[in-house]
């Protein structure tokens, strides 16, 4: 190969390699809306960090959520977390006027999977469930 031609190709493999690393997050050929959010969320929940965890979130939301709620939550699922996990993004629902956003969540410990169910208004968090 003459080296035009390795020069040629090296910047090929450069640049599908920057077009992958600015590519938003897919699922099943679509963007994942929300995704950092949820991201968030979950890395407050592996580490107990109530700031964090309610520092996107509605008036409401705060209200609702005290640290003893996600204090709770962590203690359950921090240690499964701490093995790894995978989120797959589901689907998005529009409901009441808010964005609900399905992820399957799946714990590299092998127990079960869990869904995860966020629910922004107006790009806030109104609404975080772990089932």
């Amino acid at each position: 190969m003459n080296a035009r031609r390795f020069m040629t190709v090296c910047w090929g493999v450069v640049c599908a390699c920057w077009v992958l690393a600015v590519t938003p997050c897919r699922a099943g050929g679509t963007i994942e809306p929300g995704r950092a959010v949820l991201d968030k969320l979950l890395k407050a929940v592996e580490t107990n960090d109530y700031d964090s965890f309610v520092s996107d979130a509605t008036d409401k939301f705060k209200s609702v959520i005290t640290k003893e709620t996600l204090e709770r939550v962590s203690s359950q699922l921090s240690p499964r977390m701490k093995k790894g996990y995978e989120c797959t993004y589901l689907a998005e629902l529009k409901q009441q006027g808010y964005q609900v956003l399905l992820w399957k969540m799946t714990c590299k410990d092998g127990g079960d999977d869990i869904l995860a169910k966020l629910v922004l208004q107006d790009g806030k968090v109104a609404g975080f469930w772990l089932q």
